[in-house]
């Protein structure tokens, strides 16, 4: 995206209007000009503020950074900046989470990024031990200020080594929504993501499955009988990932969302 024209900027003490909000951003490509400039007019506090925040997102900043905020399962979960932004189709890995586990009592998201899928579990499911972990510092940061509201932990680390102990055998979801783009397809991804995402939450490996390898083989020992872990993953990683928790002990279930082209691998550890 083309950064907003200096010619046509106003003085920063005068605030745009909502039609030279929409024009800069369609010049710079936003396909939902009108409705981005709406939550880009609500959010702004100044007319500084506003200006500078058309200009970061004609320059190609996530709609989420700029405004400060995804919406997600129906609630508002805050998104900083250089953190993965919760996408809309992993929304169906929490709406199988309580399917499968609708009176779970301790629940995990591991992966966690903004820690939107631990966030949308808590509010449904209610009073729950709940807990998250993430390799990024600033995801964990991010995460602990979208958790407090439901009491939960943020740990920092990688994976199962960022959890407390305590927990070994007795969760009842361990969400994961592990990186699963193939290297050598990072480069394809919209420039959103790309420049302005970490490359941990994005890059998977060689075939995009090398975390959720690590995920599937070491979630029975955390899981509590009846546990479930679920992992988000493509259509054409969907049967390796079927594997690898198969490997990893569990009985293991696909699921998909056509509406929202997402799949999901879920696997219970058997009683």
């Amino acid at each position: 995206m083309a950064p907003v024209p200096r010619t046509s900027s106003p003085s920063p003490s005068v605030a745009l209007s909502r039609d030279a909000v929409v024009a800069a951003l369609r010049a710079a490509g936003c396909v939902f000009a009108e409705d981005e400039a709406e939550l880009i007019l609500a959010a702004a506090r100044t007319p500084d503020e506003l200006t500078a925040m058309v200009e970061r997102r004609a320059a190609g900043h996530p709609l989420e950074v700029v405004v400060g905020w995804a919406e997600f399962y129906g609630r508002r979960v805050v998104v900083e900046p250089g953190v993965f932004v919760p996408r809309r189709r992993t929304e169906f890995l929490v709406a199988e989470a309580l399917a499968q586990a609708p009176r779970a009592r301790v629940v995990v998201d591991l992966c966690c990024g903004t820690g939107a899928v631990g966030v949308a579990l808590a509010a449904a499911l209610g009073q729950v031990e709940l807990h998250a972990a993430d390799l990024d510092p600033a995801a964990v940061r991010c995460a602990r200020r979208n958790l407090a509201a439901h009491g939960g932990q943020v740990h920092e680390g990688d994976l199962f080594e960022a959890l407390p102990a305590q927990l070994r055998g007795r969760v009842d979801v361990l969400a994961a929504n592990v990186p699963y783009v193939p290297t050598g397809e990072v480069s394809l991804l919209p420039a959103e993501a790309r420049d302005h995402e970490p490359l941990s939450a994005l890059d998977g490996g060689a075939d995009g499955l090398d975390v959720l390898r690590r995920v599937a083989a070491g979630a029975r020992d955390w899981l509590a009988p009846g546990g479930c872990l679920l992992v988000e993953t493509s259509e054409r990683q969907a049967p390796a990932a079927i594997e690898a928790f198969t490997q990893g002990g569990l009985t293991t279930r696909p699921a998909v969302d056509e509406e929202l082209y997402a799949h999901v691998v879920a696997g219970t550890r058997n009683p």
